[in-house]
C-alpha cells in the first residue's frame, strides 16, 4: 500500500472539484464530512456534493494557489475566476483522517460571485 498524504489528498480532490470532477472530488471526502461555508454549514457527503457541484460548472479557471501543511491538516488559499468575478480570494482548511477528507471550513466573499451588475 502506498502512503497517501493530507496533502496529496486534498491536492487530488481540489483538482477534481475545479476541474468539474465532481465523482472524483467525492472519493477523497468522507461520508461524514462537516463544512462550514459562508451561511451555511454542510452535514454528509451528499450535502457537500451538492455544494460543490452546484459552483464547479460557474468556474471558468483558477487563479494562484498556496498551501499550508501541517500534518493531517492542509490549507489552500486560491482565486476562483468565474464570470462574476476572478480576483475574489478563498481560502480552504481541510482535515483528513483515515485518508479522506472529514472537516473543511470555506471562506470566501459571496457577493463578489453572484451575478455581474
Amino acid at each position: 500500500m502506498s502512503h497517501t498524504t493530507a496533502r496529496s489528498i486534498v491536492q487530488r480532490y481540489h483538482r477534481a472539484w475545479t476541474s468539474n470532477d465532481i465523482d472524483t472530488a467525492m472519493d477523497c471526502v468522507a461520508d461524514d464530512i462537516v463544512c462550514r461555508a459562508p451561511g451555511i454549514d454542510l452535514h454528509g457527503k451528499e450535502q457537500y456534493r451538492e455544494f460543490i457541484g452546484g459552483f464547479a460548472p460557474a468556474l471558468t479557471g483558477i487563479g494562484d494557489i498556496a498551501e499550508y501543511v501541517d500534518g493531517d491538516r492542509v490549507a489552500l488559499f486560491y482565486y476562483p475566476q468565474t464570470a462574476a468575478t476572478d480576483t475574489a480570494p478563498a481560502a480552504e482548511h481541510f482535515t483528513v483522517r483515515d485518508g479522506l477528507i472529514s472537516e473543511s471550513v470555506l471562506v470566501f466573499d459571496r457577493m463578489a460571485f453572484g451575478p455581474p451588475e
